[in-house]
């Protein structure tokens, strides 16, 4: 018990130190460039802690519980020998952290209400919905292709560098025809899909795989999958763009 007390106690000491340079920064704004006092200091104070309290809770998860899920689904699927269903559960994971992922459904919320003032939908709550739903339905897909592919490439050894360079090209040519609005939501599609649920998950699984596999090395092989999922979704949405 005093061990667990004595981790925990350092995870928040780090998260403290971790949250001193964005608190540097904004207090030293605020008062040699902006030059106003801080306003509800109590409040900020009491947010920060919530903040360091969070990402103490938050990291101890990640460590306690998923990537010890990835590593050890990595490790089962490479000694079933299935490639079958490790590319199932590929699919399966990409698309499921990315349909849960809050920064995601906030983009696609946002996404639909300027379409409606755009006048490319409806101005209609259902209208907006749907065009909401079908965007993170298309960039979930997209990243459970993508973490296909990522598992594909370690196994198989294939050039990380000459996929990812192959897959831009496609981006930039892609983006001669697709639609002007749709062009810069594709973009940030790519940096939305990569966040606090889908991350850990992924890195885990390409380094457990990696780790599990003969011939395989966790450092040069395990890791590359998060830049697939970053670069699928562009694909996928500057498609859905086209499509609708």
């Amino acid at each position: 018990m005093f061990i667990l007390i004595n981790l925990f106690v350092k995870q928040l000491f780090k998260s403290f130190l971790n949250l001193v340079p964005i608190l540097a920064v904004v207090l030293l704004f605020q008062i040699f460039i902006v030059r106003q006092p801080i306003p509800d200091v109590a409040n900020l104070i009491i947010g920060t802690l919530f903040v360091i309290l969070g990402l103490t809770l938050f990291t101890q998860g990640l460590e306690q519980s998923l990537f010890p899920i990835g590593d050890s689904m990595a490790y089962a699927f490479a000694r079933k020998g299935s490639l079958f269903w490790l590319l199932v559960f590929a699919f399966c994971l990409g698309f499921g952290t990315t349909i849960a992922e809050p920064a995601l459904i906030a983009v696609a919320d946002e996404a639909a209400s300027i379409a409606a003032q755009g006048d490319m939908i409806e101005h209609t709550a259902l209208a907006q919905e749907h065009y909401s739903l079908g965007l993170r339905l298309t960039i979930a897909l997209s990243v459970g292709v993508a973490i296909v592919i990522g598992v594909l490439r370690i196994i198989r050894g294939w050039s990380l560098p000459y996929l990812i360079i192959g897959g831009y090209c496609g981006v930039v040519t892609m983006s001669f025809f697709a639609p002007s609005e749709i062009i810069g939501l594709a973009f940030d599609s790519g940096g939305v899909t990569t966040s606090t649920i889908t991350v850990p998950l992924v890195t885990a699984l390409g380094v457990g795989l990696a780790s599990a596999i003969k011939g395989r090395n966790p450092i040069t092989d395990g890791f590359g999958l998060i830049a697939f999922a970053s670069l699928t979704p562009i694909i996928f949405v500057m498609v859905y763009g086209m499509l609708i």
